[in-house]
């Protein structure tokens, strides 16, 4: 069974085409994530799914309803968007509690909810403190305890832990693990790449409005080969030096950005000694060598990396 099913979705803006006939679907109970850069479309993307923007064109289904269907659609969703939505001027649990009134739960059951969600995010002790007094890592948990409050089926994080520093960036992932644990299927958009190797089950790349690859994050990487070198140059990477280095034996595939050269190759231990006796003295400003990330197959897939 399927919580999130797309097909061939387009949108434009003003005739800029910000999803180009994108098209996946979302297992009940994993964590799905869309792995892109700033501008790749994740946002425009979860907005269609969300009911908040409709699309040009294609199909999108979500919990079983149509996002056509909007009420019932948002009746078995929650959303935490990249920008804060609280009450500052409410406390934790009063902005708890509106929420869940607003989705009609019993004051047993909103008491019973609020509680268990204040837990969930270790911010039991600050229920009773104003909004307006928390750091932003804080607020981001309480907007995924909200989101959670009234048990959704699918959960919407756009970019979760943007902005936030690396501890709380990890606490928030432990959050995000214990709700798959109780089976909701998380569908979240993240530019890191450390974010979906460690909380995805299965992660699409989006380049440019389209997916360019998708499947579990471990055949992702498996598919690139065992190591990846790195080299960076003094100036501008030449064709010639990429010439030489794909015919150095070992070597799989060569892709250059600029002034960086990445190897894909099955023995990088004895392809780094043979880069300096190929290339000519002083060119090579620096080496590193690793096994694949989802970085790697970003790279390879679209030419570039996230950041860029």
């Amino acid at each position: 069974m399927h919580a999130v099913i797309a097909e061939d979705i387009s949108k434009s803006y003003d005739g800029i085409q910000a999803l180009r006939g994108v098209t996946f679907r979302v297992k009940k109970g994993e964590v799905f994530g869309l792995l892109g850069p700033n501008g790749a479309g994740k946002t425009t993307l979860t907005a269609i799914l969300t009911t908040l923007l409709k699309a040009d064109s294609g199909y999108a289904e979500v919990a079983g309803f149509s996002v056509e269907e909007k009420l019932k659609v948002r009746e078995r969703i929650g959303v935490v968007f990249q920008e804060p939505a609280l009450d500052t001027k409410l406390t934790a649990r009063e902005n708890l509690e509106f929420h869940a009134m607003l989705y009609g739960m019993p004051k047993k059951e909103r008491e019973e909810k609020i509680e268990k969600g204040l837990e969930l995010v270790g911010l039991r002790n600050w229920a009773d403190t104003l909004v307006e007094k928390f750091s932003g890592g804080m607020k981001r948990r309480l907007e995924m305890a909200r989101a959670f409050i009234h048990r959704p089926e699918v959960l919407f994080l756009d970019e979760p832990t943007l902005g936030l520093d690396v501890q709380t960036r990890r606490n928030i992932w432990k959050y995000i693990r214990k709700l798959r644990d109780e089976g909701v299927t998380v569908f979240m958009t993240t530019h890191y790449i450390e974010e979906a190797e460690k909380l995805c089950d299965t992660v699409a790349i989006m380049d440019r409005g389209k997916i360019v690859k998708i499947g579990r994050v471990e055949d992702l990487k498996r598919g690139l080969g065992e190591d990846t070198i790195y080299v960076e140059f003094f100036g501008k990477v030449m064709e010639e030096e990429l010439n030489t280095l794909r015919e150095l034996d070992g070597v799989k595939e060569v892709l250059a950005s600029d002034t960086t050269v990445m190897i894909l190759t099955s023995n990088g231990d004895r392809i780094i000694p043979q880069l300096f006796s190929v290339l000519s003295e002083g060119r090579v400003k620096a080496v590193r060598m690793k096994t694949p990330d989802l970085e790697d197959v970003f790279v390879r897939l679209t030419g570039r990396r996230i950041a860029d």
